[in-house]
């Protein structure tokens, strides 16, 4: 009998309606559109509006989309995982909603907290259900509203993140596409440069957290780009030494949207042309989870069956890794 693999046979992503602009925060905080761009890559983001509104209202329309377009019923999946830092409540897990607003009522789902590496470690982790044999159709959504953890005082962060959602649906495959090989990190010593201290057990939510804005992401930006150049770019160069990959082999860079900078550092030591590089950035900004799915739905229709496709990413925590892809179809034009 032939192995088992994961492979992706449908993506597809939301943004939300209302855009911010550089402009526009020109307005609230000390900074300009130039300095912005120079420094990240952005240009605009969008912003998830409306009372009550969380990272399912994101989710739910992106799965139903990705089951419209790969000819499936919500009910005929087995499992959703929701990689997300930003889900509706502390409990119950983000993909019980989503399935619920779904209908999927034959999936069992949780969520992964991993930052901007959850969509990564969501997807190998679904992978393995599927590669074991006992799922068949597994949907692993990369969602977060950072709107709702940033400080629109505080002109580190509030220029860097936006809202948005991908979603992928795996399925087994017996002709060798599909998710072939990852590498996945994680050092919690990085705790102390990006991280939001309250709202949990250590720091429940009171008067104080709040006045203090402790619920708001804390970052020092030096520090996080330090590590994230070079810790991103070297685990996408390891996972092609690892496979005898060079850049020639190589069709796509799918990185983690955070910092221009951070993905033309890991494309050079890829040895890969801008041309091989997804990004958005520009138009969406840093949306944690949901960059690395988005980048895929925007690029579906240029992707080829047997493309080799590295996903690559570093989030808080810190966690970080990169997969290797053997994409598993051509997009229906």
């Amino acid at each position: 009998m032939s192995k088992i693999t994961a492979a992706i046979t449908a993506v597809q992503g939301y943004v939300p309606d209302y855009i911010l602009t550089n402009q526009e925060l020109e307005k609230t905080v000390e900074t300009t559109d130039e300095w912005i761009i120079s420094r990240t890559g952005i240009k605009e983001r969008r912003i998830l509006k409306g009372e009550g509104k969380g990272a399912s209202d994101m989710a739910a329309p992106a799965v139903l989309g990705l089951c419209k377009k790969r000819g499936i019923q919500p009910e005929d999946i087995d499992m959703l995982i929701c990689c997300t830092v930003t889900g509706d409540h502390i409990f119950p897990a983000t993909a019980n909603i989503i399935t619920d607003k779904i209908g999927a009522k034959n999936a069992f789902g949780y969520d992964i907290n991993a930052a901007c590496s959850g969509f990564i470690y969501g997807l190998v982790t679904g992978s393995k259900f599927v590669e074991s044999g006992s799922h068949k159709k597994v949907v692993v959504v990369g969602v977060d509203k950072m709107s709702a953890l940033v400080d629109y005082q505080d002109r580190q962060t509030c220029i860097i993140f936006g809202d948005g959602c991908g979603a992928v649906l795996l399925e087994p495959n017996t002709e060798g596409f599909g998710v072939k090989d990852s590498i996945l990190r994680s050092d919690g010593s990085g705790f102390q440069h990006l991280h939001q201290k309250a709202g949990g057990s250590a720091y429940p939510p009171s008067i104080e957290t709040v006045t203090k804005k402790e619920h708001h992401i804390h970052q020092e930006g030096q520090a996080v780009f330090k590590f994230a150049v070079t810790n991103m770019a070297d685990v996408s160069a390891e996972i092609m030494e690892k496979n005898n990959l060079t850049s020639d082999d190589v069709a796509w860079l799918v990185p983690h949207q955070a910092n221009k900078r951070i993905i033309d550092a890991t494309a050079r030591r890829m040895g890969l042309s801008d041309e091989k590089v997804m990004l958005n950035i520009h138009k969406y900004g840093n949306t944690t989870s949901g960059t690395i799915p988005l980048c895929l739905w925007e690029w579906e229709d240029k992707l080829k069956k047997g493309d080799n496709i590295i996903l690559s990413a570093f989030g808080g925590g810190f966690t970080w890794g990169a997969i290797w892809i053997k994409w598993a179809y051509d997009s229906k034009k």
